[in-house]
């Protein structure tokens, strides 16, 4: 089940349970409106561990891959409390805003990432194909070429001689990176490299924290003990110091520390986002100031967001206009030239 469907099957199901339908109906009813066998499978197979008896989050339960524990977390805590229809109103939109975040993410991505294949691809395709053919006008010349021109013509070569080796160096690179990622601690240090890159870190470090923050703040609201709340709530923080410094917190909170000053020693964490917690506390209103907090990053990272896809656009067009004025120029140069001798 995707991100999309899941957020889909949340709000059919909190709609219905508002409407007060039994819940095996509401489930009946849900399975029965989805067009996707594998959804519709799904949904069946949590109607049936409900019909045995079961609660709707040990039916959820079937199924970790598809619920993640926030989500069957939540549920058990709402249906404890007598207020299922509510916290399946709050999953709904938590489901939907995290789907949102997420589309947001690839859509700034895919623009810039499918501008830069392009640029790639016609700049080796003028250096590979057309820069050796007209470079052969020249070759009956024995006029000096300007040095652009020797450059690019240096250029064209060792990409048709050593191209292929370059990409498989490349392709084992890639390999190699991805085999070092998976040591715990090879992968912490590329996530603390990360955080410390002008930009790349702020729209990590705001996108990790609207998903913590919002994460915690559904559990607050929906009676889940803080300790266990801060826990879960740290787990979908998916870099790894940041997920480190929840649960750094988590055992300072434990101890009898304040949140909000427990979240602070990492520094990782935006200032404005430690001061809504704390004033929550002092307050009794850490649930609204958690989703204050959440609101406020995913309007930041929004913002950034579209200011990044604004510049990089138009940059990387720029950059490709650069690369291909001074392949053009490379080539005409000589041409100039030996009209000058002519005349």
């Amino acid at each position: 089940m995707s991100a999309a469907d899941l957020s889909l099957f949340t709000r059919q199901l909190a709609t219905l349970a508002r409407a007060g339908l039994p819940l095996e109906e509401a489930l009946l009813a849900v399975s029965q409106q989805t067009e996707k066998p594998r959804v519709q499978s799904i949904v069946l197979g949590v109607r049936a561990k409900v019909m045995e008896g079961h609660t709707l989050a040990d039916g959820f339960a079937e199924f970790p891959r598809i619920f993640p524990e926030i989500y069957r977390a939540t549920v058990s805590a709402g249906e404890q409390a007598g207020h299922l229809d509510n916290v399946l109103e709050s999953l709904a939109d938590y489901t939907e805003s995290r789907e949102q975040i997420r589309q947001n993410v690839l859509a700034a991505m895919l623009y810039p990432i499918v501008l830069t294949i392009m640029c790639f691809a016609i700049v080796t395709g003028l250096l590979v194909f057309v820069v050796p053919k007209v470079v052969s006008v020249f070759e009956s010349s024995k006029a000096k070429l300007p040095l652009i021109t020797r450059a690019l013509i240096g250029t064209s070569d060792f990409l048709r001689v050593y191209g292929i080796y370059i990409l498989i160096a490349a392709v084992i690179g890639v390999w190699a990176f991805r085999r070092w990622q998976r040591d715990p601690a090879a992968k912490r240090k590329f996530h603390l490299f990360q955080l410390r890159v002008p930009i790349l870190g702020k729209l990590l470090r705001g996108f990790n924290t609207a998903r913590f923050t919002r994460t915690f703040s559904i559990l607050s609201g929906s009676s889940v003990p803080v300790l266990e709340a801060l826990r879960i709530a740290g787990e979908v923080v998916t870099n790894l110091p940041m997920r480190d410094a929840v649960n750094e917190a988590s055992a300072r909170v434990r101890e009898g520390a304040p949140i909000g000053r427990s979240l602070s020693v990492s520094r990782l964490f935006p200032p404005m986002t430690i001061h809504l917690i704390s004033s929550g506390e002092s307050s009794g209103q850490l649930e609204n100031m958690l989703d204050r907090a959440a609101v406020s990053q995913e309007r930041e990272l929004d913002a950034l967001l579209a200011a990044m896809m604004g510049l990089l656009g138009p940059a990387l067009i720029v950059l490709m206009g650069v690369f291909v004025m001074g392949i053009v120029f490379a080539m005409l140069l000589p041409i100039f030239q030996m009209n000058n001798l002519i005349h």
